[in-house]
């Protein structure tokens, strides 16, 4: 479900990136030089457009595991006997009293995970910009 309502965010940034690609000087030569349409697409428009689709989507995936997580800590996402760092944290927090490393060990590992993947989105961000180079 968090995939199919946060797709648009892509989609949005995939267009600008399109659109924005689209205009470049270096499409016009190509045009001029008689490439057709798919050819532009495929060597020159979609190369410069991909990068900050592919950001967006790691950060975007970091994000659904963190309201992953929140959804099944508070009840509302996975019940049962499925795997999830919500559903842990949720259990370990009925008995942090008695026992702390239950309910830190899931938490940490799920904040490493959303961190790693961030910061995977902005490497990437980082290696794929030219305005940064």
């Amino acid at each position: 479900v968090l995939g199919i309502l946060g797709w648009t965010t892509a989609a949005r940034v995939m267009r600008s990136s399109v659109i924005s690609a689209k205009s470049q000087d270096y499409v016009a030569a190509a045009r001029m030089l008689g490439a057709n349409n798919v050819r532009i697409m495929l060597r020159h428009i979609l190369p410069n457009a991909i990068a900050p689709f592919i950001v967006v989507l790691t950060i975007a995936l970091g994000q659904f595991i963190a309201t992953e997580a929140t959804l099944s800590f508070l009840g509302i996402g996975l019940k049962g006997n499925a795997i999830s760092w919500g559903i842990d944290i949720s259990t370990a927090a009925k008995h942090y009293r008695e026992s702390a490393p239950p309910l830190v060990a899931p938490s940490m590992f799920l904040a490493m995970t959303v961190l790693a993947f961030i910061m995977l989105g902005d490497a990437i961000r980082d290696a794929f910009d030219p305005k940064l180079r």
